[in-house]
């Protein structure tokens, strides 16, 4: 069980507001509203100096001893100053003010807007508020929280104390509605699909299993939406996307939490290409709208986010990167050889996909800084991408790099249902054989194909990548509210 525990300081707070509810003051009050934030109060100056107006915040500081203190107080917006007076409040409640209020409360004041010598907007306090008292010591009010552990684990003191974080996750939600303004503004419609599955599909990847009790039987958080959306496409939807969450039972990382949003994008009659100038069309607005330029700094490199980008053929790329073919990787042998040359151990079973996979993730998509598009790629590590009309080896699929990491992936759609059979069964054989991440066989949607799916375009772009890329941030859990970190031992919580 988690030990409750408080400092010295913290037991005073407490036993401080035992006392108030002792003489019938709620310390924890009422609604407070204001027709002003702070940063408007400050804003509309030359409107309210000198009316009264009121202001609410958390307070960040208080300084001054006597008759009279400064005090600033935090809200959405930003901060702003008041100033309490002995001679404005009078005995009684200038004594409360000063026995009571500490960092870190929150409270609702009352009085005239003025401009100090130094040039400062402040609040003349006349009436004031205490809304919320706070038992816990916030952080230290000067260099505020910097332990990336405690930043994680309590978002809130991160929030409070990091005017950097909490940008952050303003530039998050305006991404997010610039997506969605520029997909809607091109006729996409906005759905919902499963988030419980009974099949778990649309990538290859380890889900998490719950069970559901009232049908006995289990169920899978998804993995991707994207089988459902292309049953949308066959019931008659033509442009659709689905932003939320997916789930995957895999590793934390840098790049990787197992929670992550994720938007995906359908377009009938469409196909790869059109997904590809898409793609472009889509970064190139949501940067400039969200945070106001297409250059972005990521890892000391300065991005371009201007279209056109640039392209190369999957197979070119490990050429030039890696120095191998995929006729080489077909053949074990020299594959493993290759493996050997490249320094590259595998973790997991020796085939021509693991291996492919493996070298493009460690010697590949890290030389992509500028944005490319890596096209065509193998049909063996794509069994949901529509095959090559030239070549059959190939898809006709798309991933987009930046920053040397993925931030979409594309298809034109796989719509014969027989090839899709096929390619269901050959992963059914592989996850036999050991292979755990794998696609699993899923006949309805093989039912639901053969009364025909449009051609398709396919789109899916990491959102949480996005938002590392257009704010700087090199970790993932940077742009995650609350990331997934592992649970604390009560030793370690003790220390």
């Amino acid at each position: 069980m988690e030990k409750y525990t408080l400092n010295d300081i913290e037991k005073q707070r407490k036993e401080l507001v035992l006392n108030l509810k002792a003489m019938g003051v709620n310390p924890f009050g009422h609604k407070f509203l204001t027709e002003y934030s702070n940063a408007e109060l400050k804003e509309r100056f030359e409107e309210l100096g000198g009316k009264d107006v009121a202001a609410k915040g958390r307070v960040m500081a208080i300084r001054g001893h006597g008759k009279a203190a400064f005090v600033v107080i935090k809200d959405f917006s930003g901060k702003i100053q008041l100033y309490f007076r002995y001679d404005n409040l009078g005995e009684e409640r200038y004594k409360f003010f000063k026995k009571v209020i500490d960092t870190g409360d929150i409270i609702g004041v009352k009085g005239p807007l003025f401009k100090t010598h130094t040039g400062e907007i402040t609040v003349e306090v006349k009436e004031f508020e205490l809304l919320s008292k706070a038992i816990r010591v916030l952080p230290e009010k000067w260099h505020g929280l910097k332990d990336p552990e405690m930043r994680f684990r309590k978002r809130y003191l991160d929030l409070i104390s990091n005017e950097e974080s909490m940008q952050i996750f303003i530039t998050r939600s305006r991404v997010i509605d610039r997506i969605r303004e520029f997909l809607k503004g091109r006729e996409f419609l906005e759905v919902e699909t499963p988030m419980l599955q009974p099949v778990p599909g649309g990538a290859t990847a380890r889900p998490f299993v719950t069970h559901y009790n009232a049908l006995d039987q289990d169920m899978y958080l998804r993995i991707a939406p994207e089988l459902y959306l292309k049953r949308l496409i066959i019931g008659g939807f033509e442009k659709i996307f689905e932003l939320n969450r997916n789930f995957r039972n895999e590793g934390i990382s840098a790049k990787h939490n197992p929670e992550f949003t994720m938007m995906e994008v359908y377009w009938a009659y469409a196909d790869y290409e059109e997904m590809m100038k898409l793609t472009e069309e889509l970064i190139h607005f949501v940067a400039l709208n969200a945070i106001g330029t297409d250059v972005v700094l990521y890892k000391g490199d300065e991005i371009s986010l201007k279209a056109p980008f640039a392209r190369i053929r999957f197979e070119d790329a490990f050429e030039k990167y890696a120095g191998v073919s995929m006729d080489e990787l077909r053949d074990l042998e020299r594959a493993k050889e290759a493996l050997n040359k490249l320094g590259i151990k595998m973790n997991k079973p020796l085939t021509f996909g693991n291996v492919v996979n493996e070298i493009f993730d460690k010697k590949v998509e890290v030389n992509f800084i500028q944005p490319t598009f890596v096209y065509d790629y193998p049909l063996e590590i794509s069994p949901l991408a529509r095959r090559s009309d030239t070549d059959p080896h190939i898809v006709q699929r798309f991933e987009l790099f930046i920053g040397g990491m993925e931030l979409a992936n594309a298809f034109s759609e796989l719509n014969d249902p027989i090839d899709q059979l096929e390619r269901f069964e050959e992963q059914a054989k592989a996850k036999s054989q050991g292979e755990e991440e794998t696609h699993v066989m899923d006949i309805d949607y093989v039912e639901a194909m053969e009364y025909g799916l449009p051609p398709t375009g396919g789109l899916g772009i990491g959102i949480d990548r996005l938002v590392m890329l257009l704010t700087g941030k090199e970790s993932i859990r940077e742009v995650i509210l609350f990331p997934q970190l592992k649970k604390k031992t009560d030793g370690e919580k003790e220390k």
